[in-house]
């Protein structure tokens, strides 16, 4: 039952249906599960790669080949021989005669048998093969957590863009009331034209940043859309009661060596320079002899008649079946430094991937470290804002009351106002940052799972 509403749900989101309290994170991760083309890609990858360890088995196995063909015809031709005329007399006389064969059936067969005995290079190509099976595997993991990363940063963007135009809509609803109540205070006295200029100034500013608001939601919007495949409007947004947790262990040292250990992508890069050490052992049996065991069958069988000078027909049958074994040693003598120079190039291919492993283990621990500072810091910077968002709501309050007894400007209450919507913004910005980096982290640690998406999504508001 569960299954069955899961796909009803999953059809809903992927034909434009939204849910009635908006689209949460699991759902839009369930949907570009099944649309998004990267993860769809390396899918492709991991079963073509798995087609390596069968493909290197099998040149380990007995290769079998069989041979049959049937057919008929005519020949004929001469035959010119030398011979004693008569027989003792010594008089050597050279003698032709013609001959006409009809074949009426000639069938002709081979069954032939052939097992490796001994080539390094195909036994060495196995183990890379199961090398090569387990790295697509990697890879395919690590291309599911970064489309659980991709996914989150998407949505989380949309969120933010969409907090970003509301804001801008309210800045500039504002600011309009704002500029109406500055014209008739100027009207009857209150205020100087310098204060209308003012009003004025930055509601034209405020229809610019509208227009711009608008242009970075669509853009978010695209960006989700390229992963799921469809466009998503209602997206369900963090609760107020979004826990913020500092990383455990409470320690970026130990999230580096636990990254250092399990991180998919430096394992893939472990890997690849194992399969490139593998091909230096493989292009070095090219000095290596080889040797093939052969076992064959052949079989002959022909129904055919036969005249001579022209005379009657006569029966020229014949059939042959024979078997055969051997023993084939090749030994390389010389191939005019090619197998040298293909050596010293996958030597040098090997010390590349080798490097490229330090370079991905110190990208790892950098990545880790700023994944780890960026959540404990978040944290402290959402818990920050919080405060100035309500610090900004008291000092807009405090200017719109100056502001009615002409203590405060215009220009204050604009200032104050923006304070308010910045804070606002950038509050709801952060918070939408430590998820994400949350869940950085964890795809650092190589530790992302369906799980931390789910328990992400708790923290939705229902």
């Amino acid at each position: 039952m569960h299954i069955i509403l899961r796909s009803l749900l999953l059809l809903l989101i992927f034909f434009g249906v939204s849910t009635v309290n908006g689209t949460d994170l699991e759902e839009v991760y369930q949907v570009a599960l099944v649309s998004d083309p990267a993860l769809r890609e390396a899918n492709a990858n991991r079963m073509a790669s798995a087609e390596a360890s069968p493909q290197a088995r099998a040149a380990l196995l007995p290769l079998i080949t069989g041979f049959y063909s049937r057919g008929n015809g005519d020949s004929s031709g001469s035959n010119t021989f030398q011979q004693e005329v008569p027989p003792g007399s010594g008089n050597i006389q050279t003698v032709s005669s013609t001959f006409r064969t009809h074949v009426q059936d000639d069938t002709q067969w081979r069954l032939q048998v052939q097992q490796s005995v001994f080539r390094w290079d195909r036994i060495v190509g196995l183990k890379q093969a199961q090398k090569q099976v387990a790295q697509a595997e990697v890879d395919y993991q690590a291309a599911e957590q970064d489309l659980m990363v991709r996914v989150a940063e998407a949505y989380f963007n949309v969120l933010a863009a969409k907090d970003t135009l509301d804001a801008e809509v309210a800045n500039k609803d504002a600011t309009k009331r704002q500029l109406e109540q500055a014209e008739k205070r100027f009207e009857v006295g209150l205020i100087a034209i310098t204060d209308v200029l003012e009003a004025q100034a930055a509601y034209d500013l405020s229809l610019a940043t509208d227009i711009g608001a608008r242009r970075f939601l669509s853009t978010a919007k695209e960006s989700l859309r390229e992963i799921t495949g469809r466009y998503i409007d209602e997206l369900k947004r963090p609760g107020n009661d979004l826990p913020l947790v500092n990383p455990d262990p409470a320690n970026a040292d130990e999230w580096v060596t636990q990254s250092l250990k399990n991180n998919l992508a430096l394992n893939s890069t472990r890997l690849q320079a194992d399969i490139a050490k593998d091909q230096v052992r493989i292009n070095r049996s090219g000095h290596l002899p080889t040797i093939d065991f052969f076992a064959s069958r052949t079989g002959f069988d022909r129904d055919a008649n036969r005249s001579d000078q022209g005379g009657p027909f006569g029966p020229a049958d014949s059939s042959n079946n024979s078997t055969n074994y051997s023993l084939q040693l090749n030994i390389p003598i010389y191939s005019g430094g090619n197998t040298s120079s293909i050596v010293r190039q996958s030597v040098y291919r090997h010390r590349a991937a080798r490097e490229r492993v330090e370079r991905v283990a110190r990208e790892t621990e950098r990545s880790t470290r700023d994944a780890y500072d960026a959540v404990v810091s978040q944290i402290a910077r959402v818990r920050a804002l919080r405060r100035a968002v309500e610090s900004n709501e008291k000092a807009l309050q405090a200017s719109e009351a100056g502001f009615e007894v002409g203590t405060r400007t215009t220009v204050d209450v604009l200032d104050a106002r923006q304070g308010l919507f910045r804070a606002r913004t950038s509050y709801a910005r952060t918070r939408y940052d430590y998820i994400v980096n949350v869940l950085r982290l964890k795809q650092a640690a190589g530790s992302l799972s369906d799980q931390d998406i789910a328990e992400v999504n708790s923290w939705l508001a229902r």
